[in-house]
């Protein structure tokens, strides 16, 4: 090996870290930073899949191979957790959707002649006219080129946003910040949703959503309910990725009569953890709220639910010690609030979900400093070759 300073490890934001505390952008474990700069590639430096790796800000990791990256998504959770003094009695498995499984992605486009369609680069508003994406189910890449010609015929200034997720009855589309002016404006994207199959196409000028097509209800199911998806509506990234999660939940929560599930959305862990249990999903999104409710009324299950805003309005220790394990999946911003009445609280099982290891260290020392100990901990990376790493844990009295 030439003489140089090796890369030891991938750093929060995706730059490689030497042994003497340099950042080097696309080093990986392995790879040398020579005296003049340049980069030996070690083994385990991979060929980025993408034509767009370099520029597109969707993806920061593609030049790492399936050994590093996955290394990359458990330091990112480990050394959370020792950054807190908090050490897991048990590390599981670290699980990693592949390629080719994202069920959801916003993008960014320009409409009118040249229209563009892609992700923004990185730390930049420019965009990425995306032609490929090893990312994407294939039913969503393959939708982009369509997309990007319809944009062509509709004349405006500014960029919009295009939602796009694949729900029961296939993709729903959902732009923002698209001008729909005139009875041919509307036609043009009725004939689009009809040519592709989309399940739902609506447009949000400012006022809220529009729907322009819908030939029946959208839905989104959970261990087999089928919930009505409300617009924007937050799914976890990959199908296999949610399996995961729920499996890991229901596990930890093995035995548990009763359960609060916070920050419940539409019912992702509710209806995969119902069976023989007495569940209250909590929720501070209206519409999600109420489609979980009434999803579970039509398929006949008994699920209480509250409408309450968790961060503003927290179930209170004495609310949170009804119950015999609680269920929590805030937002990337972690759960301060609630987790300091939980920590106050005599519930045995808190399964905590976090998309952001570093909210969930920070709550994780509070829990500990109560009382509770990290029983199990798994490091979980469904936005492949991204830094944006999420997890599953069990705390428990």
């Amino acid at each position: 090996m030439s003489e140089g300073d090796p890369i030891v490890r991938i750093a929060a934001r995706g730059d490689g870290l030497t042994a003497g505390g340099k950042h080097v952008a696309g080093g990986v474990p392995g790879d040398v930073l020579l005296p003049d700069g340049s980069l030996q590639f070690g083994p385990h430096h991979a060929d980025p899949p993408c034509r767009h790796f370099g520029k597109c800000g969707g993806c920061q990791l593609q030049h790492a191979d399936e050994t590093a990256w996955r290394e990359f998504v458990t330091r990112r959770v480990l050394d959370a957790a020792d950054g807190q003094d908090i050490s897991p009695g048990e590390v599981l498995e670290t699980y990693c959707s592949p390629p080719g499984t994202r069920r959801r992605a916003t993008l960014h486009g320009v409409p009118g002649k040249g229209a563009a369609l892609g992700f923004r680069e990185e730390k930049s508003h420019k965009i990425v006219d995306l032609r490929e994406c090893p990312v994407l189910l294939p039913q969503l890449a393959a939708l982009v080129g369509p997309l990007r010609k319809l944009l062509s015929a509709f004349r405006q200034r500014g960029s919009i946003d295009c939602h796009l997720a694949v729900a029961d009855q296939g993709i729903v589309c959902e732009f923002a910040k698209l001008e729909v002016e005139g009875l041919q404006a509307i036609e043009r994207l009725q004939d689009f949703a009809r040519e592709h199959g989309l399940a739902r196409l609506s447009v949000d000028q400012g006022f809220g959503p529009e729907l322009h097509w819908e030939p029946e209800p959208v839905t989104v199911s959970f261990n087999g309910v089928a919930v009505r998806m409300p617009h924007k509506a937050f799914l976890q990234p990959t199908l296999d990725g949610e399996a995961q999660l729920v499996t890991d939940v229901a596990s930890f929560l093995s035995g548990a009569g009763t359960i609060a599930d916070l920050f419940a959305g539409l019912g992702t862990f509710t209806f995969g953890l119902m069976e023989g249990r007495k569940l209250l999903a909590v929720e501070g999104a209206r519409d999600a709220h109420a489609a979980c409710l009434t999803a579970a009324r039509s398929s006949g299950l008994e699920v209480a639910g509250l409408h309450r805003d968790l961060f503003r309005n927290p179930l209170t220790s004495e609310e949170c010690s009804r119950f015999d394990a609680v269920v929590l999946d805030p937002p990337r911003a972690g759960a301060r609030e609630q987790v300091a009445q939980l920590a106050g609280s005599s519930v045995g099982r808190i399964a905590y979900v976090s998309c952001n290891p570093s909210s969930w260290a920070r709550d994780a020392r509070t829990l500990v400093d109560a009382g509770y100990r990290l029983t199990k901990l798994r490091p979980v990376g469904q936005f492949r070759w991204s830094t944006h790493v999420e997890l599953t844990s069990l705390f428990e009295r």
